[in-house]
């Protein structure tokens, strides 16, 4: 699965969390941490991703702010979390705060629905008030995936990144004003135009009468853009159809890894992180169920996810390997059952 599939995914999974997401903590391992993985980033390697991460502001110590990304030990972008049904405007001055005092050049708010990027292009080492890049995760566009992938840990280049980020908050700014001008031009902007065709002065009269004219030829002018696309679209739908032979259909796996059965992977790695190196757990897809593995090692099964579209149901082993099947709310019971999974491992170790 591409990055482009991984994110759409996500964003159709988020709107079915939300009911179950009670507090900011949920919302930062149900939404945010995901989010973070899609990313390539490592959320159990606190030299990657730094939870709690110190930033002091002048006589107060110890403030922290959710998350770091690191790189070589120094951090990248700073990352604020709000619980998801928290609006984000009365929240970026706490951000803002932290920014100054660190060598971050990127600063995330978010409450796991809504993403904002900041940086700081305005005044150097001062975070800019407006985000430069900002979407809704469960309504992503294309375009917005494609901005989103330069944060991608593979592809991540500070300096490249700095540069796009000062295109895209300009093209947004162009494409605000000028999506305005189109709906309610201004009398500077129907001026402009109408002195380059009317013949003589630009009266008060004049300037009037060429309001709508100018409102109106640009709604021709897009018009007749999007009836140009729609007819190119479909002459070379046609001509595609007419030179190829359709093809025959490969057939696919059957087995699909669900979003649900990554993040109780994560969950329970995040149990397990206490007892043994993370590395040792593994996942097994099958058809019927997702085995969670020491060792990679169908001998020694910590637990099975029963996960449907209507229901979610944890298997559980004993010191004897039986296995019985619980069911769970929510992906954060897997908490509740930390003991037994911690008891499991411990069996095999000993």
């Amino acid at each position: 699965m591409d990055f482009k599939d991984e994110i759409k995914q996500f964003g159709k999974r988020v709107e079915r969390l939300l009911p179950q997401i009670k507090t900011e903590e949920a919302t930062k391992t149900s939404l945010v941490l995901p989010f973070l993985r899609i990313l390539g980033y490592d959320v159990f390697d606190p030299f990657e991703v730094h939870p709690e991460f110190v930033a002091d502001i002048g006589i107060k110590k110890g403030e922290k702010v959710d998350y770091a990304i690191l790189r070589e030990e120094k951090p990248v972008i700073l990352i604020e979390c709000k619980h998801y049904a928290d609006g984000l405007d009365p929240h970026n001055s706490q951000l803002f705060r932290y920014f100054h005092t660190t060598d971050a050049k990127f600063g995330l708010l978010t409450n796991g629905v809504e993403y904002r990027f900041y940086t700081d292009l305005v005044t150097v080492n001062k975070m800019d008030d407006k985000p430069f890049f900002e979407f809704k995760i469960s309504d992503i566009k294309d375009a917005e995936i494609q901005e989103l992938k330069k944060f991608h840990k593979s592809v991540f280049d500070l300096d490249n990144i700095s540069t796009a980020a000062s295109d895209l908050k300009f093209s947004n700014e162009l494409s605000i004003l000028i999506n305005s001008e189109m709906q309610n031009p201004t009398d500077e902007f129907v001026r402009y135009f109408a002195k380059q065709v009317y013949p003589s002065m630009v009266t008060a009269k004049v300037l009037e009468q060429f309001v709508p004219l100018v409102k109106r030829v640009f709604t021709h002018i897009v018009n007749d853009q999007i009836a140009e696309r729609l007819k190119s679209a479909l002459k070379k739908e046609t001509e595609v159809g007419e030179q190829e032979a359709p093809q025959p259909i490969e057939p696919t796996s059957a087995i699909i890894t669900t979003q649900d059965e990554i993040d109780g992977f994560l969950i329970v790695k995040s149990i397990l992180r206490k007892n043994i190196e993370v590395g040792r757990v593994f996942m097994r897809d099958n058809q019927s169920y997702c085995g969670i593995l020491l060792d990679d090692n169908n001998r020694k099964p910590i637990c099975r996810f029963y996960f449907t579209t209507n229901r979610l149901r944890l298997g559980l082993f004993d010191s004897d390997k039986k296995e019985t099947k619980v069911d769970i709310n929510h992906l954060d019971d897997i908490y509740s059952h930390a003991e037994e999974l911690s008891e499991t491992v411990a069996n095999y170790d000993a």
